[in-house]
């Protein structure tokens, strides 16, 4: 949980306030053992309830970016990756210069709020999920009452979920409280969220919907705040006859820029991409080949979901790749975040995508995944994908260098106070080196003489020519690249 700030609870729109050109933002402190907390994917619509009458409850490709990280004097540089060896060194930022050269440093930095609407959602003992109240009072919110409050919270005090909405990604802060109320059975359970066109700006607003939860709990009702913020943030959107956004947010350097500055560490899904790496240790690797081959992935956990959340965006950092041209042709790899089972048909026609739920039924629905992981446990029901879930000697040798890089990253900051670099920038750049490594190879090879891939070639790239060789094969029908896979077969004289 992010500590509370000095500043008036209830009108404390932003988490963190968009820093100075030139001056770098503190961080906001962190409680001991708090869940992290960060971003957000699907939804349907529904008809908004006026204010205070309740009703009852009956995607971006990753890649072609470039990555950055605030220099010491917090304006941004352009991070480059040193290519030695296997190309896995530490990366080191270079000070000074605009990424952009067409914006001004002020221009890079800032988004514009987008805020399309806000909304408390409550659990009603003989009604079950409802939408209390909204702004504006007309948007269709169908399925946010599910989404905003995970099946299983009852058992927890207090969460954040992201989840996307059609074309637009929510975030909410739940909250349970006890009370002494036969009506309510004990409880009183809320949750007060928002939604937005994109979710890279959603992690600014997550202590005031905390607060306002909390505010709702003890004073239902009191929806004042939330109209202020809503008329303060709304967005200003295009008329497309049914007001939706066309198209979901896709990656952009600017989107990487503001994920990497050190301020943003706290509350964005980029502060989580360490401890997602530990918890899973060595099949981070597993994941990385399904995220790269664009598979089916689905997440698994009961709650809270704020953390797992973080995992969905995680997994799709492990995919981005900087080359141009690569992936135009393979499918968008989309976050959905929380799912429940309001959004089956959804994902019925989805070639690719990570979502997580807190409903174990959605393991007995094969025909919706490729990849399920419940807590730690990488598993698939697809034999053509049995193969990729071993890890082999070359993904040991490059979770050795990833870890061996994190420590002597750490020495550093201990003993030399360098803090231009962290441990964030290095895992994403890790992989998306990696990534741009293999592709670079892969498109050389094929527009060679001689398209052929060899046991050398496959070294080069940090794969087992053994152990990899499914891999490789999927990859190159996935990316439509024309080469030819020659590798002996161990098994034949």
């Amino acid at each position: 949980m992010v500590e509370q700030s000095d500043r008036a609870p209830l009108l404390d729109w932003e988490e963190i306030p968009p820093p100075e050109p030139t001056q770098a933002a503190p961080s906001v402190p962190v409680k001991e053992n708090a869940p992290e907390k960060g971003p957000p994917p699907d939804g349907r619509t529904s008809g908004g309830a006026a204010p205070g009458a309740a009703r009852s409850a009956t995607g971006p490709k990753a890649q072609h970016i470039t990555a950055v990280v605030a220099s010491g004097d917090a304006s941004p540089a352009r991070l480059q990756t040193q290519q030695s060896g296997l190309g896995w060194d530490i990366p080191n930022p270079l000070r000074g210069g605009h990424i952009f050269p067409g914006l001004s440093m002020k221009e890079q930095w800032e988004e514009k709020d987008q805020i399309v609407a806000v909304f408390v959602v409550t659990f009603d003992t003989r009604s079950g999920n409802m939408v209390e109240w909204c702004l504006p009072q007309d948007i269709n919110l169908d399925g946010v009452e599910f989404k905003s409050m995970a099946s299983g919270s009852h058992r927890i005090a207090n969460d954040f979920i992201y989840f996307r909405k059609g074309c637009y990604f929510g975030l909410a802060c739940f909250a349970n409280m006890p009370v002494e109320s036969e009506l309510e059975r004990g409880a009183r359970m809320k949750s007060v969220g928002i939604l937005s066109p994109s979710y890279t700006l959603l992690y600014r607003y997550m202590h005031f919907l905390e607060n306002q939860v909390r505010l709702q709990l003890k004073c239902p009702g009191q929806y004042s705040p939330l109209e202020a913020f809503y008329e303060d943030k709304k967005a200003i959107l295009p008329p497309a006859g049914n007001g939706l956004v066309t198209a979901c947010p896709t990656w952009s350097a600017t989107t990487i820029n503001r994920c990497m500055h050190p301020e943003m560490k706290i509350t964005h899904p980029a502060g989580c991409m360490s401890q997602f790496i530990r918890f899973f240790g060595e099949q981070i690797m597993v994941l990385w080949k399904f995220a790269l081959l664009r598979k089916r992935i689905l997440i698994f956990s009961p709650p809270p979901v704020g953390v797992v959340c973080y995992r969905v965006y995680c997994c799709c950092c492990l995919a981005n790749v900087s080359l141009p041209g690569i992936g135009v042709s393979v499918p968008e790899l989309r976050p959905f975040f929380y799912i429940n089972i309001a959004d089956i048909t959804a994902l019925e026609t989805e070639m690719s995508y990570v979502a997580c739920t807190t409903e174990k039924i959605f393991e007995e629905k094969k025909e919706l995944y490729d990849v399920y992981v419940d807590n730690q446990n990488v598993k698939t029901h697809r034999n053509s994908l049995q193969s990729l879930l071993r890890v082999n000697g070359a993904d040991k040798e490059k979770y050795r260098k990833l870890s061996e890089q994190r420590q002597m990253l750490l020495y550093s900051q201990e003993v030399d106070g360098d803090c231009t670099s962290n441990e964030e920038d290095l895992f994403i750049l890790f992989f998306m080196e990696l990534n741009n490594r293999i592709f670079q190879t892969l498109s050389e090879v094929a527009g060679s003489a001689d398209p052929t891939l060899t046991a050398e070639h496959v070294r080069a790239m940090g794969l087992d020519p053994q152990g990899d060789r499914s891999f490789l094969v999927d990859l190159l029908d996935v990316y439509g690249i024309d080469a030819m896979l020659v590798i002996d077969n161990p098994c034949c004289p």
